[in-house]
């Protein structure tokens, strides 16, 4: 791993964290590839049962490098230039999230811009401190949406308010982002990361295959008609009925305890 991006495990929770604090965490090549191949490992690695991601420093990401931007710009072929950095580096990252199919937890801290705010919407669940903000300023510097946001805002908080959003680049703050359904909870600063990983240790005590198989059955249902995702979601019910986590859970609610899961 570079210095630009930070990846440890503990106690079932990976913890990823965008580490360019003077530069507001914005994009470096480095950076991409290690977030890209940190989210692989996560996927094929056993302990791995939660993952979370934040940014250090007093913001989360402010997106694009502008230093970057004004080399396309200038390019020869700038077209190419820029679809090729789009392909080659920062759409892996969005790939190897959509593989991932444990819980993908986003912390926001502070200022989440441009592709840095695209990048907090492919959480499965943001939390985000008083002090975040969002904005998709792509609009400020005369481009799209190019890393997910287009596709992902307007199915997290309708067209109008996704068009309102990128027409116009303003920011909203995090109270604004709970009441539109772009974040599920707003906390103080300092108790961002703790509420965090208090959400991601219930998740990591859970049963892990039900967890795996309840997200892909809801995010398979979004590009499927309802008996599609009804024959679905019956035959992931076949798969985990004959599981011991199953079976548990069922003694634990009939002798009036807690379970104790144990499947990976």
């Amino acid at each position: 791993m570079s210095d630009d991006l930070r990846f440890d495990v503990h106690q079932g929770i990976a913890t990823i964290t965008l580490n360019r604090p003077k530069a507001l965490n914005a994009f470096s090549d480095p950076m991409l590839i290690d977030w890209a191949s940190a989210l692989r490992d996560c996927q094929s690695n056993d302990a791995v049962r939660a993952v979370v991601l934040t940014g250090a420093g007093r913001a989360f990401c402010a997106g694009g490098d502008m230093k970057s931007m004004r080399g396309w710009a200038t390019a020869d072929n700038a077209a190419l230039a820029l679809k090729d950095y789009l392909t080659t580096f920062v759409h892996p990252v969005a790939r190897a999230v959509e593989a991932l199919d444990k819980p993908y937890l986003v912390a926001v801290n502070g200022a989440a811009t441009g592709a840095g705010m695209d990048m907090t919407l492919y959480g499965d669940i943001r939390f985000a401190a008083k002090s975040a903000r969002f904005a998709e300023t792509y609009i400020k510097v005369g481009l799209v949406a190019g890393d997910g946001g287009a596709w992902l805002l307007p199915r997290l908080v309708g067209i109008t308010r996704a068009l309102e959003m990128l027409w116009t680049g303003d920011f909203i703050d995090a109270v604004e982002a709970e009441r539109i359904g772009l974040v599920s909870r707003v906390v103080d600063d300092e108790q961002l990361m703790s509420t965090t990983y208090e959400f991601a240790e219930r998740l990591v005590t859970g049963p892990q295959r039900a967890i795996r198989l309840m997200k892909r059955s809801l995010y398979q249902s979004l590009g499927s008609d309802m008996q599609t995702a009804l024959e679905t979601v019956s035959s992931h019910m076949g798969a985990l009925v004959g599981t011991a986590d199953h079976s548990e859970a069922v003694s634990a609610f009939l002798e009036k305890r807690p379970p104790k899961f144990t499947d990976t």
